[in-house]
C-alpha cells in the first residue's frame, strides 16, 4: 500500500467588509490549469516558505492563536504561517497588510516590496478561524490554516495574477452561484458566525477512512 503523502503547511487570509448585502469576502477564481483544484473560488493564500520563517512583523500575532495553530506551542511557527498568509495575498492580489517595520535581510521579492515601502506584516490585525487537513488519499495534501481581517486594514490596489483571476467580493449570503470546496464554504460559514458573535471556537477538520471528522476548538 501507498503511504499517504505528507501534508505540507499553507495558509490562507479572508479578508472581510460591510457591503449592500451584509458581509463580504474578497475571493478569487483558481485557473482552470492549477494542480490543486482548479476553476474554483478560493481565498488567496498558499504554502509556507522558508523565507516567512525568517521575515520581522511589524507587530505579533495573536497568543491565543498559537496555541490553536498546532505548531507546538511554537510562536515562530504560528509567526511564519500568519506571515505566509500576508505574502500569498499580496502575490495573488496586490494587497497588502502591514504597518511601519523592519522586515530584516530577506531577498524574496515580496518581502523588497515591503522594505521600500518601510513596512512589515501587521500580524496583530489578524484572528485565526480554522485550519483543515486534506485528505490521506489526495496526491497533493496541505495542512492548511485560515485567517481573517478586516478590510480597512489592508492596502494597495486589487490585481489578478497567476495564481487567482476573477477576483471580486463575494457576499457571504449570496455565494450559492460560484463553485467553491467544501472547506470553503465552512470557513465563510465559520466567519459569518463569529463575527456575529454566535461563536468563538475554531474548526479543525480532518479525515478518518473517507470520512470528514471536524472538531471545535
Amino acid at each position: 500500500m501507498t503511504r499517504p503523502v505528507t501534508p505540507r503547511h499553507a495558509a490562507s487570509l479572508l479578508i472581510h467588509r460591510q457591503g449592500r448585502f451584509g458581509t463580504e469576502v474578497f475571493m478569487g477564481r483558481r485557473h482552470k490549469k492549477a494542480r490543486f483544484k482548479p476553476d474554483v473560488y478560493v481565498f488567496p493564500g498558499g504554502m509556507v516558505e522558508r523565507s516567512d520563517h525568517s521575515v520581522r512583523a511589524a507587530s505579533g500575532l495573536d497568543p491565543a492563536a498559537t496555541a490553536k495553530l498546532a505548531v507546538a506551542g511554537s510562536p515562530r511557527r504560528a509567526q511564519a504561517l500568519a506571515i505566509a498568509a500576508v505574502r500569498e495575498t499580496f502575490e495573488e492580489t496586490g494587497l497588502l497588510l502591514g504597518a511601519c517595520g523592519t522586515i530584516g535581510p530577506s531577498t524574496d521579492p515580496t518581502w523588497s516590496v515591503f522594505r521600500e515601502r518601510g513596512l512589515a506584516p501587521d500580524l496583530s490585525r489578524i484572528g485565526y478561524l480554522g485550519r483543515a487537513i486534506t485528505p490521506s488519499i489526495q496526491p497533493l495534501r496541505f495542512h492548511a490554516r485560515f485567517f481573517f481581517v478586516s478590510a480597512e486594514h489592508v492596502q494597495g490596489e486589487i490585481a489578478p495574477s497567476e495564481e487567482l483571476e476573477d477576483l471580486r467580493w463575494v457576499p457571504l449570503l449570496r455565494r450559492s452561484s460560484l463553485r467553491m470546496m467544501q472547506i470553503t464554504e465552512l470557513m465563510l460559514d465559520t466567519l459569518g458566525r463569529r463575527l456575529s458573535g454566535e461563536i468563538s471556537k475554531s474548526p479543525f477538520v480532518s479525515f478518518h477512512h473517507g470520512r470528514q471528522l471536524t472538531v471545535w476548538q
